[in-house]
């Protein structure tokens, strides 16, 4: 067998080792060091934003922010089916219920037609999770928002630097949130980051992300807090991710580019989109396994494994997991998203033998 060309791996070749050395000659490893400061302003500049609290993980960011917005028990949340399970976890840690639709067939995002079916005198706010690097159809969805006072989180967890009609996404919202984990653009490992334009949010946000303390009695705590803060260390490696990652955003675009050139004509193979007003920063390359395939979708899987290439499955939509079921809800495109899809080696550093590797054998698979 070939080494496995793994689905992601971080490319750490900036200021990264620098920078950590740093911290650690310095013994500034905790989160009171100077490039959790350095790096917050660095991402928050990077969106064109007034304020970045970084905090522990994509998660963490996402319950700081439902929490800044006093979302709470007995109010509900808008979201699609069609997402990793931490969005709903975040709604869910502060008492209140995520509330599902399903996915638009294309871009794979939520479907924003159906949003207003699920407005309630309960939903206090609608967040827009972008898929895999595609951006949501934000106009639609703010209007919607604007519309019936609700307030709009972003999910960008997976669209660092994704555009949609020339602005950012987690840029739409009152608030946003993005993750750092090891396969995310910019990467610190573990980590996230709250970014808003709203300064009392953001003071919000740094309060919650620390147990809550009061400004005059140190030990004095006026609500639940909780412990989130980014580590010196952490901050470190994202400043030096975040230096280049226009760099990283180009490279992303590059490798899909390859892929949509070696994908191009192998029938029973849908490749990602594009809209005409995106730019998709393809944070992992999906593919779908239509029904005229040779193999079926776990059998390509398998397939492509003996031959040396990993791969992952798309996400099993919220309304089917045992924490959040929706018994009498139909969610036929994130079903059929579940279904069928995979994701291929996403790497900013795979070569074009690599990724024509990785093509030739998905033909032989499916045709």
């Amino acid at each position: 067998m070939k080494r496995i060309i793994p689905v992601h791996e971080p490319v750490l070749d900036g200021n990264e080792k620098k920078y950590v050395m740093d911290c650690l000659d310095t013994g500034w490893i905790s989160s009171t060091g100077s490039y959790v400061k350095r790096f917050e302003e660095k991402f928050a500049a990077f969106c064109g934003l007034k304020h970045g609290i970084a905090v522990t993980s994509g998660t963490a960011a996402l319950h700081v922010a439902v929490a800044a917005l006093k979302i709470g028990k007995g109010d509900e949340v808008i979201m699609p089916s069609f997402t990793m399970i931490a969005p709903a976890l975040a709604v869910d840690y502060t008492g209140a219920r995520p509330v599902f639709v399903d996915a638009e067939p294309k871009s794979w995002t939520m479907d924003a037609g159906q949003i207003e079916s699920k407005i309630t005198r309960r939903t206090k706010a609608i967040m827009a999770i972008h898929i895999y690097g595609h951006p949501c159809y934000m106009d639609e969805i703010k209007e919607i928002a604007d519309k019936h006072g609700l307030y709009l989180i972003e999910d960008a967890a997976e669209a660092h630097g994704a555009l949609y009609k020339g602005k950012k996404a987690g840029t739409f919202g009152d608030i946003s949130a993005f993750s750092f984990y090891s396969n995310k653009i910019v990467t610190t490992g573990e980590g996230g980051m709250v970014v808003t334009n709203d300064d009392k949010l953001a003071e919000r946000s740094m309060w919650l992300k620390d147990f809550c303390f009061d400004k005059e009695r140190r030990y004095f705590h006026e609500e639940i807090g909780f412990k989130y803060p980014m580590t010196n260390v952490q901050a470190a490696i994202g400043l030096a991710q975040a230096e280049r990652v226009e760099k990283i955003i180009e490279q992303k675009r590059d490798m899909a580019r390859r892929y949509n050139e070696g994908l191009e004509g192998v029938r029973n193979v849908t490749r990602p989109y594009e809209d005409k007003d995106v730019k998709n920063v393809y944070w992992m390359y999906g593919i779908l396994i239509e029904d005229g395939s040779k193999r079926t979708r776990d059998e390509v899987k398998k397939y492509l494994f003996e031959h040396g290439i990993d791969t992952r499955y798309f996400f099993v939509g919220m309304h089917k997991q045992p924490p959040f079921l929706v018994k009498d809800g139909k969610f036929p495109v994130t079903e059929e998203l579940e279904r069928k899809g995979l994701y291929l080696p996403s790497s900013t550093n795979l070569t074009d033998e690599q990724i024509e590797y990785i093509c030739k054998t998905i033909k032989k698979a499916v045709e």
